[in-house]
């Protein structure tokens, strides 16, 4: 494969490129993926070091924003783009993804993605119901966020979204030694095997609402929305103390909430969607 020596100044800054150059982390980041035959989607494959190993086993379709870059992928891996084993992609991965689908079969994502755009990329997956499964690279604090659980100080409006579809964990950190320029923080390696997919943005204007400030207390955040006094009464129904803050509260219990302080918007939206698709 043909090679880029100086990868230092060859990354380009504007789109947070850092380039892994540990081949044992990769085989790592290989194993974790689910063992099935399905398609994956990497997104940013940069120099095609990844890339490399996944498509001696499988199906990639690849999507790389950095010009330069495709036309060194599509160089280097001409016999695999020719055997159909990999499509190479070229453009913003959320042009791609405007419709909700990033692919129009079953796959699993696995990337490298930069601080920038890690939180949006993830939450695009949670909501693509060909995702089965997503495997990122992202930095170790965004990965917490969407691995923690109920009680843990990181247990944020995405641990719910994540929690609300599947499972999350932290498979492992990466130190900034292992890339090519060194990134400033740690990475981490991120998995989250979904079950299922959701797309309700009123709920995630919900989970905003209650994490607004993360050390108050929940029924602090909710009051600047919802009323006082009726959150007290479910929270009390659910024997929960009045001074829960968010990152203490269950999953379970924030649907159970969002339903309830919700009750006539939902059914409200419920209906007019009804009307909708009687009319079409």
């Amino acid at each position: 494969m043909n090679k880029i020596k100086n990868l230092s100044e060859f990354a380009n800054k504007r789109y947070g490129q850092n380039f892994l150059k540990n081949d044992a982390i990769i085989k790592r980041i290989i194993q974790s993926i689910p063992n099935d035959n399905l398609r994956v989607a990497e997104i940013g494959p940069g120099l095609g070091d990844l890339t490399k190993e996944l498509v001696t086993t499988r199906d990639v379709t690849a999507f790389e924003v950095d010009k330069r870059l495709c036309e060194h992928l599509q160089f280097a891996f001409s016999q695999s783009i020719h055997a159909d084993r990999l499509k190479i992609r070229c453009g913003d991965v959320l042009k791609y993804w405007e419709d909700n689908l990033l692919l129009d079969e079953p796959y699993h994502l696995v990337a490298n993605l930069p601080y920038y755009i890690a939180t949006n990329i993830i939450l695009k997956a949670l909501k693509d119901e060909n995702c089965q499964s997503i495997l990122v690279m992202v930095q170790k604090e965004v990965a917490k966020k969407f691995s923690a659980k109920s009680g843990e100080k990181e247990f944020s409006g995405l641990s719910v979204l994540t929690q609300t579809v599947g499972f999350g964990e932290l498979l492992f950190d990466v130190g900034s030694e292992n890339f090519v320029p060194p990134p400033k923080v740690t990475s981490s390696i991120l998995l989250i095997r979904k079950k299922r997919s959701e797309d309700n943005i009123y709920f995630e204007e919900f989970l905003k609402i209650a994490f607004k400030q993360p050390r108050k207390k929940l029924s602090k955040n909710l009051s600047t929305h919802y009323n006082k006094d009726k959150i007290e009464a479910l929270l009390q129904k659910l024997e929960v103390s009045l001074t829960i803050r968010p990152h203490e509260a269950e999953t379970s219990m924030y649907h159970h909430l969002y339903n309830e302080l919700n009750k006539d918007n939902i059914d409200g939206r419920t209906k007019q969607q009804s009307r909708k698709r009687a009319e079409s």
